[in-house]
């Protein structure tokens, strides 16, 4: 039995566009931002009431790198994955967890943003610093792919669904204009209906296509 529980627009979209990706049977359960994963029942599986939280043949997963290694390695050792012995294996772990680099950035400009709704709230300081941290993950995803489709040059692999994700979520806040080698790949992963299909119905976190750095009046 493999059943996710997910938030549109959060690091469990990794872990459902992964399930897509590998065309095996699995339950969704989705929540809005509503506090539903914060009942006594939820945090029995995920303590720290977060997504994604992956619950397969008795083990609950709620680390979404981990849940992309033992999807990958029970599944697809070679495909979306690779295995320990393949030449990609060392960058491939680097990549699949690098997405989490991106993600922390991004997580504070969100919280920025969004998370504090009234301007006093805000610091224009972290947001700026922030964004700068950000755009320098995407810089490290652009040099790579120069020259090549994906993330390893063997192919499309669980890497790109991680720091594809994280890159959905982070170009709310920078553009990805400046990063063309970027861009394009985005567009190739984008387009790859198993993504599709992970954007699932649900009240979005971000409202705008963009947000643009804050300033104090």
């Amino acid at each position: 039995m493999i059943r996710l529980h997910h938030c549109h627009q959060t690091r469990s979209m990794r872990s459902l566009w992964l399930l897509e990706e590998l065309g095996i049977g699995f339950d969704l359960i989705c929540y809005g931002f509503d506090g539903a994963i914060k009942t006594p029942e939820y945090l029995t599986l995920n303590p720290a009431g977060r997504v994604p939280t992956l619950e397969i043949d008795g083990d609950v997963l709620f680390e979404s790198g981990a849940i992309a290694e033992v999807l990958c390695d029970r599944f697809s050792p070679d495909g979306l994955g690779r295995s320990v012995g393949n030449p990609e294996r060392a960058q491939w772990l680097n990549w699949l967890h690098y997405a989490e680099t991106i993600s922390q950035h991004t997580a504070a400009l969100t919280q920025q943003h969004i998370m504090l709704f009234e301007d006093h709230m805000r610091s224009p300081v972290i947001m700026k610093i922030e964004a700068k941290r950000l755009a320098k993950t995407f810089a490290a995803v652009d040099a790579t792919l120069k020259g090549q489709d994906y993330l390893l040059k063997d192919g499309f692999s669980a890497a790109d669904i991680g720091v594809g994700q994280a890159v959905y979520m982070g170009q709310h806040f920078v553009a990805l204009a400046d990063f063309p080698n970027l861009s394009v790949w985005f567009d190739r992963v984008t387009a790859r209906p198993a993504f599709q299909r992970s954007l699932t119905d649900g009240a979005p976190l971000y409202a705008k296509d963009f947000y643009p750095p804050w300033t104090a009046a």
